[in-house]
């Protein structure tokens, strides 16, 4: 993958905590950022699908929010090796 340099203006906060995060899991800052970067965009992605389906389908419903929500809550345990009551 093509790599290129960019200049970005943080607050200096913010910078500290992400060197810290880098440095907790030894990896270079920008290798962080990157991966903020890129869960950002899936975000925005996931965002734009779940609004294209329910504006053909319509909204999700109470039940179909539930649903999801405990399924995400399960997947998050399995992920993070989680107790089931520190998951919910």
């Amino acid at each position: 993958m093509a790599m290129k340099k960019v200049t970005v203006t943080l607050p200096e906060e913010l910078v500290e905590a992400l060197g810290a995060a880098a440095r907790e899991d030894a990896v270079p800052l920008s290798r962080l950022v990157a991966s903020a970067a890129e869960s950002e965009l899936r975000r925005r992605v996931g965002r734009r699908l779940v609004a294209d389906w329910q504006a053909e389908h319509g909204a999700f419903s109470a039940e179909e929010l539930a649903a999801a929500r405990a399924e995400m809550a399960i997947a998050d345990a399995q992920m993070f090796g989680l107790s089931g009551s520190a998951a919910a």
